[in-house]
């Protein structure tokens, strides 16, 4: 079976979770890669590099610059006449473009699958991750998209694939890109963070939460996270959410600083590897599946704990 999976880059830089997709693809047969945008053929030879990987297809072409998912469907849907299975990392790009591919294809999409049991049979949560589905697919071809932190990262070098440029359809006029603000921070991307440090509802507003959380994070080197009730408090932007309508994540060490643990919640963090909960509430969720719970008043406890750090 030969598995075409897309590359997340920024034109410059390959990003991580096209390495956990590597994995999955590896399990399936033969792993190829499709570098699409604008001047971007250092992503390309960092692709080549990733181990595992027998070619990397280079569409270098101004239409595929931002990744709009209404111009790089028709470009896969091309390419999957040579090939028999499109991976995509189940991030927000991926989400976009994978159902329009299925669409092209007319075939189901297998979403945001956690293991591959046979060629075409996968695992996928439901119900907020509270059971997993095993599902088969009787399509010809697969489309599928993977959750990165089910799968270890592929090393990113000891490859030496060949890279062969491709001609895609370009714009297909559909959409177009107008302009993207892009939040900018020292710390570590919350989805490739070792560590994340988290805060919910219970540390009130936005000055608060930066007082209590921003401190401890910093110590630690850990990237910042917060529960939906604190996003849609305003407390911080959209982009800090955790949970099922956010970003799942699976660190190292876990800290969730005043989060009750709603099962949306805890359907984006609870397969990281250590979870310690601050609470004053003994029968918070979260306490289930926080590996170290500490039953104390946030607004005591934080600052000792950072300041023992």
């Amino acid at each position: 079976m030969k598995t075409l999976v897309w590359v997340e880059h920024d034109n410059a830089s390959l990003k991580d979770a096209t390495l956990a997709t590597v994995t999955a693809a590896s399990k399936l047969g033969e792993v190829h890669l499709l570098v699409a945008g604008s001047g971007c053929r250092a992503v390309a030879e960092a692709a080549a590099q990733i181990a595992g990987v027998g070619k990397v297809h280079l569409a270098d072409n101004a239409a595929y610059e931002h990744g709009l998912a209404e111009n790089a469907a028709p470009l896969i849907a091309d390419l999957m006449g040579h090939h028999d299975a499109f991976l995509a990392p189940a991030t927000t790009t991926g989400k976009n473009i994978a159902p329009r591919v299925a669409a092209l294809l007319d075939v189901m999409q297998i979403s945001d699958i956690i293991s591959v049991e046979g060629e075409k049979t996968f695992t996928r949560p439901i119900y907020a991750g509270n059971a997993i589905a095993t599902v088969e697919s009787s399509d010809a071809k697969l489309v599928i998209t993977v959750r990165g932190t089910a799968f270890e990262k592929a090393a990113a070098t000891g490859g030496s694939a060949a890279i062969e440029d491709v001609a895609g359809p370009g714009d297909a006029g559909l959409s177009s890109f107008v302009g993207a603000e892009i939040a900018k921070s020292e710390r570590p991307e919350l989805t490739s963070a070792k560590i994340i440090v988290s805060g919910g509802r219970a540390l009130k507003d936005g000055p608060t939460f930066e007082e209590y959380i921003m401190p401890l994070a910093d110590k630690l080197g850990a990237a910042v996270g917060a529960s939906r009730a604190a996003v849609d408090s305003g407390y911080v932007p959209n982009d800090y959410q955790v949970g099922q309508t956010g970003k799942i994540v699976a660190p190292e060490v876990y800290i969730a600083v005043g989060i009750s643990g709603a099962i949306q919640h805890l359907a984006g963090m609870k397969d990281s590897k250590t979870i310690i909960a601050i609470n004053k509430d003994e029968d918070a969720p979260i306490f289930q599946v926080a590996d170290i719970g500490l039953v104390a008043d946030l607004f005591n406890a934080v600052p000792e704990l950072t300041g023992k750090l």
